[in-house]
């Protein structure tokens, strides 16, 4: 486990006793990458494999006093690069790769857009070559959508919103694969609001983008979402733990706040062998959940778990809160158990 983060103190209506809470608290998880490359992939090449998109195509603006949108222009140029270029970025802080290589040759040079061209074999082997990776991942198509409504005047200055699509196709070519694996879609949108100003006075914290720079922060903001896809990656989680006044459990939660896990698990499971009480059992099984998995024994943070949900199915009813809290930590922890398997087997 990562690291834990700040702690926040919550009380609710008693749950094990008198003046008895809950305290939340927000840990980092390592979770895998969602397409798992060979073994022997530790070193990749980022390119730009698409046709730039036309000026005239994809852009939209409504101004005030129109009731329907009109055509407009906005350049895509560089998009494709900030695209490329963050996500090599992100993945080499990553590092899950041994090294991440970027390359700003142009492939496409044809004005050919709507067409998606995949890297031929040829081209490939070539560029893996004179780079020296295992890998290319490639960027082969990459369209945008921009839309800018205008509300109204205040002090001079336009307020308006700008809504911006995204709809992009990354591959990874690999030549012990016939040249290319699957490839990997991402569609996503993005808006913002704010006043059309460029002069940096009035109301500049909130600044409208132009067409152009929405682009280019969709193009950042999919990069960074598409690295999830090829990296394996730190997520912040939340978590809770059940507290209360009982001395035993104020002991061990003294421990949990130190993230001393193995002197806080011991005095949990004592309380749990002690206490009778159903519901009290299952929020104490929980907690010894919550530290198994903070240990990363993720065998024994699922038992846990399954003995906290089983408890609390027992002694509460399916509406309550409880429960609920219950079935979502059994659902994560069997999620986090498996993606752990997968990290093992990215990790080989």
């Amino acid at each position: 486990m990562r690291k834990i983060y700040a702690y926040i103190v919550l009380l609710l209506l008693p749950l094990m006793g008198s003046c008895a809470g809950i305290r939340y608290m927000t840990i980092e998880t390592r979770e895998p990458a969602q397409v798992t490359l060979p073994a022997g992939v530790r070193k990749v090449l980022i390119v730009s494999n698409v046709a730039q998109q036309p000026n005239d195509i994809g852009h939209n603006i409504k101004k005030l006093g129109k009731d329907k949108f009109d055509k407009t222009t906005a350049s895509s140029d560089s998009v494709a690069i900030y695209y490329t270029e963050a996500l090599a970025q992100f993945l080499g802080e990553e590092e899950y790769f041994d090294d991440v290589l970027y390359s700003d040759r142009q492939l496409r040079r044809d004005n050919n857009f709507w067409l998606e061209q995949p890297l031929q074999p040829e081209v490939m082997i070539e560029m893996k070559n004179e780079s020296g990776v295992d890998a290319i991942i490639s960027l082969d198509k990459l369209v945008m959508q921009t839309n800018r409504t205008d509300h109204f005047h205040q002090e001079g200055y336009i307020y308006g919103d700008i809504s911006g699509k995204i709809q992009s196709v990354i591959r990874v070519y690999l030549p012990t694969m016939d040249g290319q694996i699957p490839a990997v879609q991402f569609n996503d949108s993005l808006k913002w609001e704010g006043y059309d100003i460029s002069d940096g006075r009035a109301y500049a914290e909130l600044i409208l983008p132009t067409q152009e720079d929405a682009m280019k922060e969709l193009a950042v903001y999919a990069a960074e979402r598409m690295t999830k896809v090829f990296s394996a990656h730190w997520e912040f989680q939340d978590r809770w733990l059940y507290t209360s006044v009982k001395s035993k459990m104020r002991e061990a939660d003294l421990y949990a706040k130190n993230h001393q896990w193995e002197e806080a698990i011991p005095i949990w499971e004592s309380v749990f062998n002690r206490e009778r009480n159903k519901n009290n059992r299952a929020k104490t099984a929980h907690n010894i959940a919550v530290g198994y998995e903070m240990l990363d024994d993720m065998e024994q943070a699922v038992k846990w778990a399954n003995t906290a949900f089983d408890l609390m199915m027992e002694s509460t009813t399916s509406s309550s809160l409880d429960f609920r809290r219950s079935t979502i930590y059994k659902s994560e922890i069997l999620r986090r158990a498996d993606a752990s398997n997968k990290l093992d087997m990215q990790s080989e």
